[in-house]
């Protein structure tokens, strides 16, 4: 019960000091901060799976805040198309928004597929990994082309 009271921290300090507290006390013991992410040594797969959950959050925003847009805003799908177009963006800028659109579309539906054949138990050998990964990432850039060329 004595040694409970010790480290008890007094009612007077605030957060910053016992921030301040914390920080002096570790820094000064010279110990490492285990895991922190300068002890990982950065991989394909492990760099696309970290993509994959981003595309799938950032595709997932996108479809809601399109369908919340669709409902809150006036006028209709043609006359926000024809406002697009009246603005007269140019050809480059078109193909590029387009292209930025459809690649985390490509990557993520890519990718899923990559994930699926691993449910199958296909494909996880470490040199498949690699090879799966850079077949996802040379189908990403050929499909969305391809769709950005729509």
């Amino acid at each position: 019960m004595a040694a409970l009271l010790l480290s008890a921290v007094p009612l007077g300090t605030t957060a910053k000091e016992e921030m301040e507290r914390f920080w002096n006390k570790n820094l000064g013991s010279n110990r490492p901060l285990s895991p922190h992410i300068t002890i990982y040594s950065w991989s394909l797969p492990m760099a696309m799976s970290i993509c994959h959950r981003g595309t799938g959050i950032a595709l997932s925003a996108g479809v809601s805040l399109f369908g919340l847009s669709a409902l809150v805003l006036p006028g209709t799908f043609e006359s926000h198309l024809e406002l697009v177009k009246s603005l007269a963006l140019g050809p480059a800028l078109i193909h590029t928004a387009k292209f930025a659109l459809a690649f985390p579309l490509a990557y993520h539906t890519w990718n899923g597929v990559r994930h699926l054949m691993w449910d199958l138990g296909k494909g996880l050998k470490i040199p498949q990994l690699y090879q799966s990964g850079v077949v996802v990432l040379v189908l990403t850039v050929l499909s969305s082309v391809g769709l950005a060329a729509m």
